[in-house]
């Protein structure tokens, strides 16, 4: 061993020993807060990354995305392979009185909704925990998932504690609609 080898001078850097790359390491899965993509002509920024247990091992995750003018949920479903879709909060009055009234009366919605025309029927009900951030203990709840005939449209109803109720539209998404993922200050 001469003097160069012990100043590390012709030796070859070895690629793992860098770690990830924090610009050619990124994945839809692995947005973090802070972190910015493009989708559907926009520019979005993780404002958070939740996780949702299902219990049995069935864990989905939900990242909220922002842009200058919307707010959209991308979910996560990993059976046998990862699931995604986009989701848009609404205003759970928006779905009619009768909805909120079915459910203090049923203690579930109705199996077929209509909401903006468009006829949903009831695909699955479950509950689970929701982990805020991905941290925390887990605030228990109730989600209801409906789809159009066509299963391109989605509607969810989730309920936490006793009275309050929260629903979302949405549809299928691809892994290839998200491009130009780029890393933020975490």
């Amino acid at each position: 061993m001469g003097w160069k080898d012990l100043l590390g001078f012709g030796r070859k850097e070895n690629p793992a020993d860098k770690g990830p790359d924090p610009l050619h390491d990124l994945t839809l899965s692995g947005l973090q807060a802070g972190d910015m993509v493009d989708f559907d002509l926009k520019t979005w920024q993780v404002q958070a990354r939740h996780r949702y247990d299902w219990g049995g091992g069935d864990i989905s995750f939900e990242w909220q995305l922002k842009s200058h003018d919307d707010v959209i949920y991308l979910q996560k479903d990993a059976d046998d392979e990862a699931e995604w879709s986009i989701s848009r909060p609404i205003a759970f009055g928006r779905l009619g009185p009768e909805i909120r009234d079915y459910l203090s009366e049923h203690d579930d919605p109705p199996e077929e909704i209509v909401f903006d025309g468009v006829t949903y029927c009831i695909e699955e009900m479950a509950g689970g925990h929701f982990y805020k951030d991905d941290r925390g203990p887990g605030k228990e709840f109730l989600s209801w998932s409906y789809a159009d005939d066509s299963g391109e449209k989605y509607l969810s109803i989730e309920q936490w504690g006793e009275t309050e109720f929260e629903a979302a539209v949405g549809g299928p998404a691809e892994e290839y609609q998200f491009t130009n993922i780029l890393p933020g200050s975490h």
